[in-house]
């Protein structure tokens, strides 16, 4: 029944600026870790950024300079804000969110989003 939804993705030129969401829904106890992740072509999904849910960060040394991670626990929400993007910025971007569901969080689980296309163009 749980479930995370990315969105805010899309084309954007080189040096802007795109800002992702992701939101949980469903029987949530409790919010842990929550991230982001990005997966190129032919790749692994490799990190990006992710939260805690006290907000402390933890960065990908590529991005740590340029994102941003936040999160509104109110909102059972993550953001990414991407400044200055570039061409090799281009990847499918997934939420993951780190959770104990039901009423009284006995149950853990790690719940992935479906991802949402980035693209960043020259």
């Amino acid at each position: 029944q749980v479930q995370v939804v990315e969105s805010g993705g899309g084309l954007v030129q080189a040096g802007g600026s795109l800002r992702l969401s992701c939101a949980a829904s469903g029987s949530i106890f409790r919010l842990n870790d929550m991230g982001w992740y990005r997966q190129f072509p032919g790749k692994q999904r490799a990190l990006v950024e992710t939260i805690t849910n006290g907000g402390n960060p933890n960065y990908a040394d590529s991005v740590k300079a340029r994102f941003t991670i936040s999160r509104d626990n109110a909102k059972n929400t993550v953001y990414l804000q991407m400044d200055s993007l570039k061409p090799e910025d281009t990847a499918v971007y997934y939420c993951n969110a780190d959770l104990q569901e039901g009423i009284t969080g006995y149950s853990r689980k790690i719940v992935w989003g479906q991802g949402t296309q980035v693209t960043v163009s020259s």
